[in-house]
């Protein structure tokens, strides 16, 4: 039998058996999460919400940071290289951390069980979001922000 699908919902009650969501989030293993850079949940809109007209930031100026981030990180690899390109040494000389960045860094490896791959998509992502602030260093929130991102090793799943 298939999970109802309602796991997490506000808005519906899940029917599954603990057996059967733990069954269905097995079928994708730690190592293949830890390869995915961002997991996130979203949850459905109500009907008010999607009847609405969206009062969020028009995808001109959205587009427009995101070359702007890339040209930072073609000046700073050269060529047509960008942070998800970098390998795991690159990473480690590319992306410096303050020491409140670093701290938080660490607790968050600490109390997520994170592993080694997954601290380097965090840094990696990390540095993406500097960028697109433009931003020469990472700093703690953009750590913050790249942990939240990661909503399945929040033991979620």
């Amino acid at each position: 039998m298939y999970p109802c699908g309602f796991f997490g919902s506000h808005s519906h009650e899940c029917r599954c058996t603990s057996t059967q969501i733990q069954r269905y989030r097995n079928k994708i293993s730690g190592p293949l999460l830890d390869r995915i850079d961002l997991h996130l949940e979203v949850n459905p809109l109500s009907q008010q919400e999607l009847m609405n007209k969206a009062n969020g930031e028009s995808s001109e100026p959205i587009r427009e940071r995101v070359e702007k981030a890339r040209v930072l990180q073609y000046q700073r690899f050269g060529e047509s290289r960008t942070n998800a390109s970098l390998n795991a040494k690159e990473l480690q000389e590319i992306c410096e951390l303050d020491s409140g960045s670093r701290s938080l860094l660490e607790q968050a490896i600490s109390s997520l069980d994170l592993s080694a791959r997954a601290y380097d998509r965090i840094l990696r992502v990390s540095r993406t979001i500097a960028d697109l602030e433009a931003s020469t260093a990472i700093q703690a929130q953009h750590i913050a922000e790249a942990i939240q991102y990661r909503t399945l090793d929040r033991k979620l799943w």
